[in-house]
């Protein structure tokens, strides 16, 4: 329990600045697809993460559970009625941490930007059918978001810190 209380210290520790999202999902390009997978099979193995945004100063921290590859880019979840879709859009940097329950956590920081494509819904909703019973990739409420100018370390109770960029 202790280990999961710091978890939750160590994100809420974390700032972002206040600066509008306007990034257009065909400028970015990842820049080491090898270090994205490598974020991305350890938050899947975790099956959740949680999430940090800001509201105002505030810290807003939730779990997640959608994680996914779409074109290259790293890709997650919401819907546009709930807040932190109102959050992002005010700031778009985040930080999500996830943690496999042994001795390995994973904290990573970056912006998002959301890709409002019928088509990186659908990759989306196919990976998590089960969230098609709230969601459709036409809807107006189905939210994706990739993620950009991340940095993730990979922490351990046992090893040295790794850190990667994508």
């Amino acid at each position: 329990m202790k280990k999961i209380i710091y978890l939750f210290l160590v994100l809420l520790a974390s700032s972002c600045s206040n600066q509008p999202n306007q990034l257009n999902p065909q400028d970015y390009q990842t820049t080491n697809p090898q270090n994205m997978e490598e974020v991305y099979n350890f938050i899947k193995s975790c099956n959740y993460y949680f999430i940090a945004t800001t509201e105002g100063n505030q810290p807003r921290v939730r779990p997640f559970g959608t994680v996914n590859i779409f074109e290259n880019k790293l890709y997650i979840q919401t819907g546009h009625s709930k807040r932190i879709a109102k959050q992002i859009a005010e700031n778009p940097h985040i930080e999500i941490c996830a943690y496999n329950g042994t001795t390995q956590w994973i904290r990573v920081e970056a912006t998002v930007a959301e890709d409002s494509r019928i088509e990186a819904k659908k990759s989306m909703l196919d990976a998590y059918p089960s969230l098609q019973k709230m969601y459709s990739a036409e809807d107006e409420n189905t939210a994706v978001y990739y993620l950009k100018n991340a940095t993730a370390w990979f922490n351990s109770f046992t090893d040295s810190t790794k850190t990667v960029t994508f």
